[in-house]
């Protein structure tokens, strides 16, 4: 009887490990957001807007990760940022109010490839 009531407690404490493991993982989620250029503003237009609008001091909101920020050439810029779910208003609203007349913005939902890809280059 005493060795079934460690067990279970073995088993309840590796579950709650397992969803707090779970819960850090699915809680954050990560975003790709696009940051075009308006075509037809010249550089130091564009930077005025975003001085105007405060764009540095709101972007990228404390609760976000930079995971990339790639300049394209001719398009604009790229940031991928990882963020906790419950933060996605305040990563939109760091977006509305700084970047807006600036830049055309877009997002989509990201995930990292590159483990998914290496483990398939194992199994070759």
């Amino acid at each position: 009887m005493k060795s079934m009531l460690i067990f279970l407690f073995v088993v309840f404490l590796s579950l709650a490990a397992f969803g707090q493991q779970t819960k850090s993982v699915s809680d954050s989620i990560m975003i790709t957001i696009f940051l075009k250029h308006q075509q037809d503003k010249n550089l130091d237009s564009l930077q005025a807007i975003q001085r105007k609008n405060k764009f540095a001091e709101q972007f990228p909101p404390k609760c976000a990760r930079v995971v990339s920020w790639y300049v394209m050439m001719g398009i604009g810029q790229v940031v991928t940022v990882k963020i906790p779910a419950h933060e996605l208003r305040t990563l939109n609203l760091s977006i509305e109010r700084g970047a807006w007349g600036a830049f055309e913005t877009e997002f989509y939902p990201t995930y990292d490839y590159v483990p998914i890809w290496k483990d398939a280059q194992k199994k070759k």
